[in-house]
């Protein structure tokens, strides 16, 4: 259910390193786009207008929440500085990590202020009230779920300050599902400009290419140079079929051909892959397995061919769905969830997408999906722990609503680190099922797209579809190399050390300039005896 890319095997091939010095403000250990904010907050009171001042320290306080939000996610206990330093705060400059909980403690401090006093005027590309709640709504998520999986204690707060802030942004926002159009999920992703989608989206990036501001999302999922991105079986698993009842739960699941996998599923599987009946300028389009290795090919974002060199559809930060899922989730794991709840957000989401079958709690709960709850291990050890093992199956559905409603979010990782299922990343991956040698109609166009040649079988080298080796640039998963899934990167050891990998290492070069008041995260040894 992961993204494949060469950034992954960094956190998978045990092979990570500790960085001598910084990198970026929001990716590593830099700290100079706080001391921006923190320059403002010491100098705004100049501004005469109250109503000016408070808004812009609103948010200003909102990046220093989002700053500090990926500190913590990243490396766990960090100095909270809410001045700024100069050269001669030789004190400052060499001071300890705080705990998690008092900056959080902190970050929600600014994240309620942001709400409080920024303008909730709607605006697609502006921070607002709004914004700012969504903001709130996704932080208090990561680090209620990540205290509760990881036994830091105090995690009921967070959740319910997720929940609560949530549910104003429903109630109070005036936001809705976004609903145009046949495939209005699709289309979500696909409109050039955000303002189109803003009954829904939040908050975007805005993306035009007049002014050289664009992004190559659409040539990461399209060029065969760009890292072979796809997805694993797993996602594909995940999809419901469109009645709403489980893929997992029919015969023969784990062997069926693609064709026969993608018949019936939830709709949103054929609006964020290439699936048979996949569309490019009128003309039915197969998977691209140079593209896509493990044979399923992420769609979501594609617009039109012009666009697989660089794109400006605009990328949504913040969008209604999400929050919807953010308080079905807190809810879900503090015990308090209701089926009005579920109707008021996981519910409508399957409306949207065209899957008839809702979700019920106490059938949910009642009829747990073996297959789903086998992908989370830590989750059943966890709750039985706190006593709390009659909720495991809702808890269970609102993920997988989570984990095909936010695909290419960038969401994905950080979820499997707060729920503590880091061993994930240790699985071969694993991708389409081929029966055997031969040429293969992927599309359902009546022409075959791909001919699949073994060790001692060429296929069909006479139907015109292009020829895949196995061994050669195709591989299958395990040993036998005459059927089976398609993966990848067979050749990399992957190790997820779990005293280890759910945090990254402090820079060597800082923690020297500290003279060791920055300890180093556990398990990571970088030979200084600081």
């Amino acid at each position: 259910d992961i993204i494949i890319n060469p950034m992954l095997h960094e956190a998978v091939s045990g092979q990570r390193i500790i960085p001598a010095t910084s990198s970026s403000n929001t990716s590593g250990w830099g700290w100079g786009l706080l001391r921006q904010v923190n320059y403002f907050l010491e100098n705004s009171h100049r501004c005469p207008d109250e109503e000016v001042r408070k808004h812009y320290d609103g948010i200003a306080r909102f990046f220093r929440a989002y700053f500090y939000y990926c500190k913590v996610r990243m490396y766990g206990d960090v100095p909270w500085y809410d001045m700024v330093i100069g050269s001669a705060d030789t004190e400052l400059l060499n001071k300890p990590r705080d705990s998690r909980k008092v900056v959080m403690d902190n970050v929600l401090n600014d994240l309620n202020y942001a709400i409080e006093n920024i303008r909730d005027t709607k605006d697609v590309y502006r921070i607002t009230k709004w914004s700012a709640l969504a903001l709130k709504s996704r932080i208090m998520l990561f680090e209620g779920t990540f205290r509760k999986y990881h036994g830091l204690g105090d995690w009921e707060k967070c959740l319910e300050e997720c929940a609560s802030a949530s549910q104003t942004l429903i109630n109070e926002g005036g936001y809705t599902l976004f609903s145009k159009g046949k495939n209005a999920y699709q289309t979500l992703f696909s409109t050039l400009n955000a303002t189109e989608t803003m009954d829904e989206v939040i908050l975007a990036r805005d993306y035009n290419n007049g002014v050289t501001l664009r992004h190559s999302v659409q040539n990461y999922v399209t060029s065969p140079t760009a890292g072979c991105g796809g997805v694993t079986k797993r996602l594909v698993d995940a999809y419901l079929m469109k009645d709403g009842t489980r893929h997992t739960d029919r015969d023969g699941y784990k062997t069926m051909d693609f064709v026969s996998e993608c018949k019936n599923r939830d709709p949103r599987m054929a609006q964020t892959l290439r699936t048979p009946g996949y569309t490019i300028a009128g003309k039915q389009t197969a998977p691209n397995l140079n593209a896509a290795k493990l044979g399923y090919q992420l769609m979501k974002y594609y617009i039109a061919v012009e666009y697989d060199g660089f794109s400006e559809v605009d990328l949504p930060i913040f969008r209604l769905a999400e929050v919807y899922l953010n308080l079905a989730e807190a809810k879900a794991e503090l015990g308090t969830l209701t089926q009005a709840d579920l109707d008021n957000t996981i519910n409508k989401l399957r409306t949207r997408a065209g899957v008839t079958g809702m979700l019920d709690l106490v059938k949910a709960n009642a009829d747990v999906d073996p297959w789903i709850l086998d992908c989370y291990p830590n989750l059943k050890a966890k709750n039985a722990e706190y006593g709390n093992t009659a909720n495991l199956g809702v808890i269970l559905e609102v993920r997988r609503e989570r984990t095909v409603e936010l695909v290419m979010e960038g969401h994905r990782y950080w979820d499997i680190m707060r729920w503590k299922e880091g061993k994930v990343f240790e699985q071969e991956f694993i991708g389409m099922y081929i029966p055997g040698a031969g040429a293969y109609d992927l599309n359902s166009d009546g022409t075959p797209d791909v001919n699949i040649a073994t060790a001692t079988n060429a296929g069909n080298p006479g139907s015109g579809a292009t020829t895949f080796k196995i061994g050669d640039n195709l591989n299958f998963a395990g040993t036998d190399t005459e059927k089976g899934n398609l993966t990848m990167h067979k050749d990399i050891k992957r190790e997820w050390k779990e005293d280890r990998d759910y945090l990254y290492p402090i820079p060597t070069k800082d923690r020297i300039l500290t003279n060791g008041a920055l300890t180093q995260n556990p398990g990571w040894d970088d030979k200084l005896g600081l």
